[in-house]
């Protein structure tokens, strides 16, 4: 996978990964859906930059000639320009690609931090820690803003939100976003495209987008246990 072409913004699937990466253990939480999760995110990046839309049997399609310039969303974009696919199918050919890339852009935008260190005193290994920029945090407040407070969410984050539910990683939130029953109810409503109607989107942006992660929502259950 090629990610040369970098945009200045991150990219939702950025965002997904830098949310899931626990700062205390300097692990990524929900290592088990991870694939499919971050494969929902970039479908819904591509759902966002109008690269995408939905078929009548509720397949995807990439929107002919209008490919993302993010190296990151090209290659699924490729993908599904080939022919319309189903949810699951693009999530288990996007999805397994994606960590490794992903994680190297926090890097590089200084998100995460690589620390040397050593095992037993032998054995040189890389450890990840909180880096320098402080927008996890940001990213985190987004999400508390709309699961907590009950906040009509932007799109971006309403996709964040149902995906980080989906992961089935919110518990380990629970010092910044309590586990409740409302924040649990509201979740749910997330993830199955209940965003209310935000003016930062277009309506049929955010409507294929809601389809979408929807239907990624859906799919990721299936997929770990298959």
């Amino acid at each position: 996978m090629t990610t040369e072409a970098r945009s200045d913004a991150p990219t939702v699937v950025e965002d997904l990964l830098l949310l899931l990466f626990q700062p205390r253990s300097g692990t990524i939480a929900g290592e088990n859906t991870l694939f499919y999760v971050l494969g929902g995110a970039v479908l819904a990046d591509l759902a966002l930059g109008d690269h995408l839309t939905t078929t009548d049997r509720e397949r995807l399609r990439s929107v002919s000639g209008h490919p993302p310039s993010d190296g990151l969303l090209r290659p699924a974009w490729d993908y599904l320009a080939e022919k319309p696919r189903g949810v699951q199918t693009a999530l288990a050919a996007i999805g397994p690609a994606l960590r490794k890339p992903v994680l190297e852009r926090l890097i590089a935008r200084g998100d995460i931090d690589q620390e040397p260190r050593k095992v037993l005193g032998l054995f040189r290994t890389t450890a990840l820690r909180e880096g320098r920029t402080e927008r996890r945090a940001r990213l985190l407040a987004d999400v508390r803003r709309v699961l907590v407070d009950g906040a009509e969410p932007e799109a971006r984050v309403a996709a964040l939100a149902a995906l980080l539910s989906a992961s089935g990683t919110l518990p380990q939130f629970h010092r910044e976003i309590p586990w409740t029953s409302p924040v649990i109810s509201r979740a749910r409503e997330l993830e199955r495209g209940n965003w209310g109607a935000d003016a930062a989107a277009a309506a049929v942006t955010r409507t294929v987008t809601a389809t979408v992660v929807n239907s990624a929502v859906v799919a990721i259950t299936v997929l770990p246990r298959n």
